[in-house]
């Protein structure tokens, strides 16, 4: 679809043409993904801690006029830090920063679950796609397709008007017919 634009409109001339551009992104997403899980796992093998990071941290902390809270808050809560955000972050206005591997390898955990997910989002209409195409609903149709966040949610069936097919794939000849006529 279109990787700068979050929500758009796009017409289509055809359900394959549709699932066509819905696999190409399947692959992109899933080419982006491969490469986040290989930085993910060599930032993991090679970790060697936040040693050398003490000063970025004093300036964060400082940015956000606190202490650095680093492990001090890691108490019980620091064994299940799956979801949540580790201590390490500090808030800066509308964005958290952090200055260690660790948040490296949470944002790279982040990025490769969100684009699992658009993938089985996109493989899901991808599938509702190829019904409908069984459906064969004709080849006169215009399907006019809302797209959020690079997934199609709603399609608007429309009738290609006369007009415009004619317009379109237009032909200018003469014809002569004979016809026989027997008697």
């Amino acid at each position: 679809m279109s990787e700068d634009i979050g929500t758009e409109i796009r017409s289509f001339y055809s359900v394959k043409e549709i699932i066509g551009v819905l696999e190409e992104e399947i692959e992109q997403y899933q080419s982006v993904a491969a490469e986040y899980s290989q930085w993910l796992g060599t930032l993991l093998r090679d970790s060697k801690g936040n040693q050398g990071n003490e000063e970025l941290v004093k300036k964060m902390a400082a940015m956000q006029k606190t202490k650095p809270s680093g492990k001090t808050n890691q108490s019980k809560e620091g064994k299940s830090k799956k979801t949540s955000p580790s201590a390490d972050w500090i808030q800066f206005k509308e964005i958290q920063l952090s200055s260690n591997e660790k948040g490296e390898t949470e944002i790279l955990f982040d990025a490769v679950e969100v684009l699992n997910n658009k993938i089985q989002q996109i493989e899901k209409v991808r599938k509702s796609l190829e019904e409908l195409e069984k459906s064969g609903l004709g080849k006169e149709i215009i399907y006019v397709t809302y797209i959020h966040d690079g997934v199609p949610e709603k399609i608007v069936l429309r009738h290609k008007k006369a007009q415009e097919l004619t317009k379109k794939f237009e032909y200018i000849a003469d014809f002569s017919i004979s016809r026989s006529i027997e008697g």
